[in-house]
Formats: structure tokens, sequence, C-alpha cells
């Protein structure tokens, strides 16, 4: 799991580093996964994205009921770099369970089309998938303090009322407190995330101090 620590680091300083695997946002317009080609791909290549999706659907297939509930989240499908799948095209996907709070990887065989290991640790805070975002944002406009605060800002940045999470901007980075960061215990092992919301006429809103916990469908307010 080095590659998985290394994203919770890289997410905790708010960075993101690709280097030779690609992420896949789901539903995320203009991914960095690689186009389909016309030829077949080599070992090396990039995952294109019929790989990408096909090894989503493959890892995903006895998660599905729980994705359904929001029990479970498909954060990311990357190509699998292991030296012993030697020219074997694989692909890692990353799968969150808010039941028991573990990130789960499901390295898919694509040519075989199945499921051919399996990880599983908890600690690990990979960077947030866009439908964690949205998810995110759908608790903020649902809290009866931050909600309506953030239609009237959007509403008056726009020029008209907020119809969903989706019409907002955001981007959101996984929360694991500090010391100073009182207020959010339960983030300690649940998947929390801060999220930045943009408004219509570009500005950002004020939400340095919410943190939304995805595990428990809460919203926190650190203290400081």
């Amino acid at each position: 799991m080095r590659r998985a620590r290394i994203m919770m680091a890289l997410a905790g300083a708010g960075v993101t580093v690709v280097a030779g695997t690609f992420f896949l946002f789901p539903g995320e317009p203009g991914s960095q996964a690689a186009r389909s080609v016309s030829r077949p791909p080599a070992p090396g290549d990039p995952l294109t994205g019929d790989e990408i999706a096909a090894a989503g659907k493959v890892a995903s297939a006895t998660w599905r009921t729980h994705m359904t509930n929001g029990q479970a989240e498909l954060l990311y499908v990357e190509r699998d770099d292991d030296k012993a799948a030697g020219e074997r095209r694989r692909a890692d996907v990353y799968i969150y369970d808010y039941r028991t709070d573990r990130l789960v990887v499901r390295t898919v065989d694509l040519a075989k089309g199945e499921v051919v290991a399996e990880q599983e640790e908890r600690g690990v805070q990979p960077p947030p998938s866009r439908g964690e975002e949205i998810r995110a944002a759908e608790l903020l406009l649902a809290d009866p303090e931050y909600g309506p605060r953030i239609r009237d800002a959007h509403a008056k940045a726009g020029g008209r009322p907020l119809v969903s999470a989706s019409d907002l901007g955001l981007r959101a980075l996984s929360f694991t407190p500090g010391p100073r960061d009182t207020g959010a215990a339960a983030c300690e092992t649940h998947r929390c995330v801060r999220l930045f919301v943009r408004l219509p006429d570009g500005t950002w809103l004020d939400t340095s101090r919410i943190v939304v916990d995805l595990s428990a469908k809460k919203i926190f307010t650190l203290e400081w």
C-alpha cells in the first residue's frame, strides 16, 4: 500500500501528483484518463477509457448495492505497475467503504475480466473523488445553518437560485485532524473532507472551518 500512503500524504498537503498513472474521477469531465486508441495498448501504456470503465465495473460488481445506498464509493482507477504482472494489462480500483472506514484496492486483470488480488487498509485517506465532492456539498446544503447561507450567496453572485450541488464550483481535500483541530475528533477514523465552494462570479466562500464527515454524514465546525 505504499502508493496509497503517498496519496494520503499528498492529499494532506493539498497536492496531487500524477507520475505514470492516471486517476479516474467518476463523472468528472476532462478526466486524466487516456482516450481509447486504435491499436491495442502496450503493457506500459496508460489505461484507456474503455479499460477504466471495464475495471471499475468488474471491481465494483459486489459493491453496487452499497454504492447505491451511499455506503461505499468508487474513488479511482489506475494502471497497476506491479512488475510481477509482466506483460499483462492490470488496473487497481480504489473503493472506500464508509461502513467500516477502510480503503479497498482491487486489482483487475483486464484480459481475464476478473479480480485477481485485493488489499484493504484503514487510516488511509486518498484525495476525494468527484462523487464525494458532490455528496459533501449536498450535506452542506442540507445543514440548517450553512445551507441557507450558501444558497443566498449563490443567488447574489449568479443572479439565479441554486438548483443542485453540482451547480457549485467544488474542490475537496481529505481531512485528518491535527492536535489543534478541536471539534472533529471523529475524523481521526472517519472519511472527512474540507470543501471549498466557488460561486458563479468566481469568488470563494469562506468554508475554512467547515469539515464534512462522509462516514457519519455530519458537518463539523472547527474550533480555533
